[in-house]
């Protein structure tokens, strides 16, 4: 005879991938060190993001235990302005 019975079992998780569709309003403000605006950007997904993300999608893998973005990758300067100059086009 089979019966249905639920059981507790311990995974070791240790990422939490997400998967954001933010469509074109991604929104990204700049600050200095101080802390003031430094620039802004809103449009699409900016190239240098991680992921696949086809300009709609924001692709994050977060360190549970640490809470760090294990898939970004420290942009350039380039990127930054690039960024801005896209978003100062609309």
């Amino acid at each position: 005879m089979q019966i249905n019975q639920q059981k507790t079992v311990q995974v070791d998780v240790t990422e939490l991938h997400l998967h954001i569709k933010v469509w074109d309003g991604f929104t990204a403000d700049l600050k200095d060190a101080q802390g003031a605006d430094a620039g802004g950007y809103t449009d699409y997904v900016p190239d240098f993001f991680p992921g696949k993300h086809y300009g709609d999608y924001l692709i994050l893998n977060i360190d549970l235990e640490t809470g760090q973005i294990k898939n970004w990758k420290k942009p350039v300067a380039a990127d930054i302005e690039k960024m801005i100059e896209a978003s100062d086009d609309d």
